[in-house]
């Protein structure tokens, strides 16, 4: 299996592109699209996101991660194999929280290269083909190199910023909602957010946190929308 994870949106032209060359590379592997509205530019609270969302990929897949910023830059492709599980994607930062959190965990750079490369797509003409060849076991052909480290790591600590949020308006953050005891406090934007465990112990449009299913903090409304209440973004810290 092979999932994605990117910022390029859902309804846009980029997605469509990337999954023609996966099933060129592995046509008898199955895609899943994690997410493809990951914070456009943001990559540690990007990174955050998808340390989450891989404690339910399983092992033996490849996930093809791109938030690039500095695509056709300095920055190294990479291939990660943390915990049974491939990750291919930029050395920015991108997959350093997996890494971090990892029990076993080994970081390659991807020696190979296409005949064409456009500089600012990399997602579709490096790291797709390069996925594909994971997922079909070809680990040769990516021309891998001896294992090394990541040159950007955010580490393994949780992140106290708003990381993302859904359609309903519900906001996501970095922190992981076991270490969170359930009688602390939230403030966001100078607003005083408490803790209940479902959305129905609230009143309709009352603002509360709660670890989400996830496990990390969300904050979100009853019926309502939590984002405009609380006026807040990717990237916005909380305390």
């Amino acid at each position: 299996m092979i999932f994605l994870f990117t910022d390029f949106g859902a309804g846009d032209l980029y997605v469509g592109q990337v999954k023609a060359v996966l099933h060129q590379r592995a046509p008898d592997a199955s895609i899943v699209d994690l997410l493809h509205e990951a914070p456009a530019f943001n990559v540690k609270a990007s990174a955050h996101l998808l340390a989450a969302l891989a404690a339910r990929i399983p092992a033996g897949s490849v996930t093809l991660a791109v938030v690039d910023p500095g695509v056709g830059g300095a920055r190294r492709p990479v291939a990660v194999l943390a915990e049974d599980r491939w990750f291919v994607g930029p050395d920015n930062g991108l997959l350093s929280v997996i890494v971090a959190r990892a029990g076993k965990s080994e970081v390659y750079p991807i020696g190979w290269n296409p005949a064409n490369l456009s500089a600012s797509f990399h997602g579709r003409d490096l790291f797709a083909p390069v996925a594909g060849m994971l997922a079909r076991g070809d680990r040769r052909s990516a021309r891998l190199g001896k294992k090394t480290k990541l040159a950007e790591s955010f580490g393994e600590e949780d992140l106290a910023e708003v990381i993302y949020v859904d359609h309903y308006g519900n906001v996501m953050t970095g922190l992981r909602s076991d270490g969170v005891a359930r009688n602390r406090s939230f403030v966001v934007n100078k607003r005083d957010i408490r803790y209940s465990r479902v959305f129905s112990e609230v009143e309709q449009g009352g603002v509360f946190w709660y670890g989400n299913s996830l496990g990390l903090v969300e904050f979100a409304a009853n019926s309502g929308n939590a984002r405009q209440v609380l006026g807040a973004a990717p990237g916005d810290r909380v305390r």
